[in-house]
């Protein structure tokens, strides 16, 4: 019943955007595409992104009444070279590669920008199985966030982010989750100096990562630390995989998203105990959807108000937020993207 409340709403807004009295009113100019296909990269390494998308696709179908497909790509460069040959119409992409992509190809825009949890931007964060990097006490329950141009250790209910070990309860965020296995260790913080990163075995994501590559590895070039040489660089292939390559030593150093060590809490309980944020990278704007310049003004505010409303429901939020990590969006801004194109030509730059 619910869901069936929740299309109504996705086709009261498609409407609305459009003008138009029905699906088939909709395409009646023969503007709309009878198709359009939407892709998707996963942020960690989800064997089943295909199954999870699914739900939101119907969605978008019911309310914009033509045929959605979700295609989840290999890659960040196979979605934005999906974009860029026509084979998708939008997709869902970190920062770096939508510069990059809107760099190498004219028929792309931002469209819509995430939201998570109120914030407009994210950060990467350090990570150590090595409680010996720490120059100050390692505190449970803690996060770290950028405040005032300076990394400060919080509260983990105080963090943007939602920490490992923090979930939603009736009352809003509170400590102490507990899963079927038993209790999630608490996330665990303290700050070092990213000069000890020097010789150690780093586990990135993969070279197109804005939070995973592009900004630490501008960080250690900025502390006289040559991201290539003067470490040993590992790529993990998603967020979860340099977050596990922590857990399991097969590197000393991690970076992911915060908190990518939620992705992990299911089977390793004590991960938010045994993985320790030290350090973050500057702010980062969020997760941007890329579009075609070429779909017609009104399928595109149909598209944008769709998604809009999926995500002010529960099961919407609770879908996106498994995809991708999306509480809600707000409409992209181009000048927002500069921070990470500047990033991109002082850094080493990504594939």
């Amino acid at each position: 019943m619910r869901e069936m409340k929740v299309l109504a709403v996705l086709l009261a807004v498609a409407v609305v955007a459009t003008g138009c009295g029905s699906s088939g009113d909709q395409q009646v100019d023969g503007t709309w595409p009878s198709k359009i296909t939407f892709g998707f990269v996963p942020s960690n390494e989800q064997e089943h992104l295909q199954d999870q998308v699914q739900p939101f696709m119907q969605v978008l179908e019911e309310a914009l009444g033509i045929e959605v497909e979700g295609v989840v790509t290999t890659d960040y460069t196979a979605l934005v070279t999906a974009l860029g040959t026509g084979k998708a119409d939008l997709g869902a992409m970190g920062p770096f590669a939508y510069v990059t992509a809107k760099k190498e190809f004219g028929n792309i825009e931002a469209f819509a920008q995430a939201v998570r949890y109120g914030s407009g931007t994210y950060h990467g964060q350090w990570m150590t199985n090595d409680p010996s990097l720490c120059d100050t006490p390692i505190e449970p329950g803690t996060a770290l966030e950028n405040i005032d141009g300076e990394v400060v250790q919080v509260g983990a209910l105080d963090a943007v982010a939602l920490q490992v070990g923090v979930y939603f309860g009736d009352s809003g965020k509170a400590l102490g989750e507990i899963r079927d296995n038993g209790p999630v260790s608490l996330g665990s913080s303290c700050i070092a100096d990213l000069s000890k990163v020097a010789g150690k075995r780093v586990a990135f994501t993969q070279e197109s990562s804005t939070s995973g590559y592009l900004f630490p590895s501008l960080q250690l070039i900025q502390a006289g630390i040559d991201p290539k040489s003067d470490i040993t660089p590992i790529f993990a292939g998603g967020h979860d995989g340099a977050v596990a390559a922590v857990y399991n030593d097969d590197a000393d150093i991690g970076l992911a998203y915060d908190d990518a060590r939620r992705s992990l809490r299911k089977e390793k309980l004590d991960v938010g105990e045994k993985v320790i944020v030290f350090n973050l990278t500057a702010e980062i704007p969020n997760d941007v959807v890329a579009i075609s310049t070429l779909l017609p003004s009104s399928l595109k505010a149909a598209i944008y108000n769709a998604i809009s409303a999926y995500l002010s429901t529960e099961e919407g939020e609770a879908v996106m937020d498994e995809i991708a990590g999306w509480t809600d969006i707000r409409p992209a801004v181009e000048s927002d993207f500069d921070v990470v194109r500047q990033a991109a030509e002082e850094g080493i730059g990504g594939s």
